[in-house]
């Protein structure tokens, strides 16, 4: 399939790139911190920003969030992971106020209650992360929806990759390379996967990245990629696990114009004598 709808989008080959702009957990579980990041994404241009969703005590064990771990919550994991989790009131105002910017949001759901919690809103579709790939469960629940689904490659052996999209078919999925470390060394990224997924599962692929610059996110681009997701932070020195592996204000900002500056010199692989050439060909060629 070439490309498919997301919400108003067309994602695929010959469309402009779905560049997503990964809140996740940045926001450290306020609502206010979470708003600034819309308008960060927002005012970059980004096609769509992305939340994480666990329903806490189904994704951990009781013995993992009993587990001593010091954050600005308490001093177990488990107040940690509670204190990062935005509930119904936080998603009704994100759902409020992406509407009023009209930005695009969606959700990556961790279990099964997390898909079915998000359902009763209209995103334009489902991520599934690399840490979910091989739960078959989630992904037939989420399949279930109904809805495109953007399924993260990353920490995953391509038999692995061929089991979850035997599982969810091949109609409205797209593939995105990933390399699940944080941050992504460069000689870890692998970039020359992209046209290789394309090749083997004839679908759309893009990328999501958690190297610490932009450079290798814009050139994807030339690999064929038709999405682009990175995380996004107000400040890289905030508190918080994934703010290493984001980009800033002014890295989000120079990676969505990046893209669209490579799409344009990309053309259409015809080769042709531009206009602005010709009267170069009158002054510097001697002959023909």
């Amino acid at each position: 399939m070439a490309w498919i709808q997301v919400g108003n989008h067309l994602v695929g080959e010959g469309q402009p790139c779905y560049i997503i702009a990964e809140i996740g957990i940045n926001h450290n579980g306020d609502i206010d911190i979470a708003k600034k990041l819309i308008d960060l994404a927002h005012f970059a241009g980004c096609s769509a920003v992305k939340f994480q969703k666990r329903t806490v005590d189904v994704v951990y064990t009781p013995e993992e969030l009993a587990a001593p771990r010091e954050s600005p919550f308490g001093a177990q994991n488990g107040d940690l992971k509670y204190g990062l989790e935005f509930e119904l009131e936080e998603y009704q105002e994100i759902d409020r106020y992406c509407r009023e910017k009209n930005i695009a949001w969606f959700v990556s759901c961790w279990d099964e209650g997390a898909v079915d919690f998000i359902d009763q809103f209209q995103i334009p579709c489902y991520k599934i992360a690399s840490a979910s790939l091989s739960d078959d469960n989630l992904l037939l629940h989420t399949k279930a929806k109904g809805k495109p689904i953007l399924l993260s490659t990353g920490m995953s052996t391509l038999e692995q990759v061929d089991h979850a999209v035997e599982i969810l078919g091949k109609e409205n999925l797209v593939l995105l390379h990933t390399t699940s470390t944080y941050p992504a060394y460069y000689d870890e990224l692998n970039l020359s996967v992209i046209p290789a997924l394309k090749q083997r599962y004839g679908l759309p692929v893009g990328y999501s990245g958690h190297e610490t610059g932009i450079v290798t996110s814009v050139g994807v681009i030339a690999l064929g990629a038709c999405v682009v997701e990175r995380h996004i932070t107000l400040d890289r020195a905030m508190w918080g696990s994934d703010q290493a592996a984001s980009l800033g204000p002014g890295g989000v900002l120079k990676m969505v114009d990046g893209i669209r500056l490579l799409e344009k010199s990309l053309g259409d692989g015809v080769k042709r004598v531009v206009e602005r050439e010709k009267p170069i060909i009158k002054k510097l060629r001697r002959k023909g």
